[in-house]
């Protein structure tokens, strides 16, 4: 019986068209409901996208509300190119005033003696010191150096005497050299008696520059300084320093202590790196270096002003072998001295003058010349009017989509709705933020009560626009106080009745998205169960025609054995 269920076979009759055109008209409740949700599903993206506006009005709103936003200020100096820094806080009281400076503030320091480690070898004999371990101030590079035009060469294995003989030999033995061990310094001399002319604009190593030999118009020329440096990175007990450390236990351990803050050390652990980190890290408050050059360690306070530095140790101690207890040049730091409208003169101790320092509330000032300067300090009307804007361009923004989605437009005679047109909820949310936007607001007392007195209103459009700001730009210069007021009362001012009301309108906004997602999941289990039964009537209907063509080909079959059996030329009479 499968063939019968071609269309018309037996019958002749398209009941399959039949059927697809009764089932369509039983479907049309289905094409109502699909049609509900695609409308619902555009009013839910409406108001998702209504949503996202709402919150950035919200967030416009809620700045208004910063009471640092109005009370913020601006200082600057008359000065062009000032390199002086100002810091108004909010609040700060404004006005110019005239600071000038008559000494900066410097930190104090402890400049320990100099030479304080052994020198580059102990005996004249250099031959067992290399260029590349010899305890100089930088790591001697090969390459090529001049002596009296003549070129030396020299490598980082090569040993000082290696050096002295290869000067020797350019030079034609006019120029020796040698190295004294007392001094720990480098000496050349002329034979001829003529003057030393050291290096040349193409040399390439850096030997005489680390070895402190500088042309001085004469026969024979020295080492300006002591050679010997200390080994940072080694351990202090082999470090090269004169003095041995002898003030520790057995272990090596010992400390001292800087300005109240005892420091540990270790002569077999701990590198002179080692130990200069440790003091900077400690609470002492002071700053550890090693300047390799004149080979000293040196101390300095982490703030200036004339605040003293003090150490202690038992005697045979690391301070003692670094030169800062014995040996050692002090130099104290000095105080920020200044005064403020030619007024009597102010002591600091830093160079970040504060309103403790010179009197003027909420400004600080961090100088760094000696100089007169005159400094005025405004309120932060950029600021202000940003965030004005931001609000402005927020709101304008919100009410033209509640427009776009709630019009009613005609065409020719015919009447268009938008997605949002029978939303009579939110047509009235742009009829109350607008009362809200230019009501008066309770309880002030100063020049602004009400946005129409910052210079604001609605244009010819509905936008909500800057008429005046002249009278906006005045009102925020000159009456921030009460501009503040208007905005930022926590309770009654215009950013929070704002920020209430749009947390209000946002959470109706998504309860009407929820709404309609739950309309639309109904409406899913209604489609479905609708489709069942069209799914059943459509089967009910196909089996009918199948048992009409089944019954029609019976009949037909019948027939055709009725023809066969009586002819079908019999004639009756």
């Amino acid at each position: 019986m499968a063939g019968l269920q071609l269309s018309g076979l037996a019958s002749g009759l398209d009941w399959k068209s039949l059927v697809d055109q009764l089932m369509q008209l039983e479907a049309a409740p289905v094409t109502r409901m699909q049609t509900e949700q695609t409308n619902n599903t555009l009013r839910s993206n409406a108001l998702k996208d209504l949503s996202a506006k709402l919150s950035s009005l919200q967030t416009a709103a809620s700045s208004l509300k910063d009471t640092n936003l109005f009370s913020s200020r601006t200082a600057v100096s008359a000065t062009t190119g000032s390199s002086w820094q100002f810091s108004p806080s909010p609040g700060a009281v404004t006005g110019t005033f005239q600071i000038a400076v008559g000494q900066l503030a410097t930190q104090a320091r402890r400049e320990g003696a100099l030479d304080i480690t052994q020198g580059i070898a102990s005996t004249g004999d250099v031959s067992g010191v290399t260029l590349a371990t010899m305890r100089t101030a930088s790591t001697i590079t090969g390459g090529t150096f001049s002596i009296n035009g003549a070129k030396v060469t020299v490598a980082a294995t090569d040993s000082l005497k290696n050096v002295f003989d290869a000067i020797a030999t350019a030079t034609g033995g006019d120029v020796s050299a040698s190295y004294d061990p007392l001094t720990d310094k480098v000496t050349m001399a002329s034979a001829s008696h003529a003057e030393i002319v050291l290096g040349a604009s193409n040399d390439s190593s850096n030997f005489l520059q680390i070895l402190k030999l500088a042309n001085n118009g004469t026969e024979s020329v020295s080492s300006y300084g002591n050679l010997g440096s200390a080994s940072t990175g080694n351990f202090l007990a082999s470090a090269g320093l004169k003095t041995a450390v002898t003030a520790v236990d057995v272990d090596g351990s010992g400390s001292f202590v800087i300005n109240g803050e005892t420091i540990n050390y270790n002569v077999n652990s701990d590198s002179l790196s080692a130990l200069l980190k440790r003091i900077n890290a400690s609470a002492a408050g002071v700053r550890a270096t090693y300047d390799a050059v004149n080979d000293r360690v040196q101390l300095a306070n982490a703030s200036t002003g004339d605040l003293g530095i003090t150490l202690s140790e038992t005697a045979g101690g690391v301070l003692g072998a670094l030169g800062l207890t014995t040996g050692f040049n002090t130099v104290r730091g000095k105080n920020a001295e200044f005064s403020v409208d030619g007024g009597a003169t102010i002591i600091s101790t830093s160079n970040t003058l504060d309103g403790s320092a010179h009197g003027i509330t909420g400004l600080s000032v961090t100088v760094d010349s000696v100089t007169t300067q005159s400094v005025t300090v405004a309120a932060n009307t950029t600021s202000m009017r940003g965030q004005i804007d931001a609000f402005i361009s927020a709101y304008n923004a919100l009410n033209t989509y509640i427009d776009d989605k709630t019009k009613v437009t005609t065409t020719n005679g015919k009447v268009t709705a938008s997605i949002l047109t029978d939303n009579r909820e939110v047509q009235a949310w742009s009829r109350d933020l607008r009362r809200l936007a230019f009501q008066s607001i309770d309880g002030l007392t100063g020049a602004v009560k009400r946005i129409n007195d910052l210079g604001i209103d609605l244009d010819q459009n509905g936008q909500m626009s800057i008429k005046d700001s002249t009278k906006l730009d005045t009102a925020l210069a000159n009456h921030s106080g009460d501009v503040e007021a208007f905005f930022s009362n926590t309770t009654t001012g215009f950013g929070a009745q704002f920020d209430t009301l749009l947390g209000h309108l946002v959470d109706t906004d998504t309860a009407s998205q929820t709404r309609l997602s739950a309309a639309n999941s109904s409406l899913d289990r209604q489609i479905a169960d609708f489709q069942r039964l069209l799914d059943q009537k459509r089967q009910q209907l196909t089996n009918g025609f199948i048992a009409m063509e089944s019954a029609q080909s019976k009949i037909q079959s019948q027939s055709a054995a009725l023809t066969n059996a009586f002819g079908s030329n019999t004639t009756s009479k």
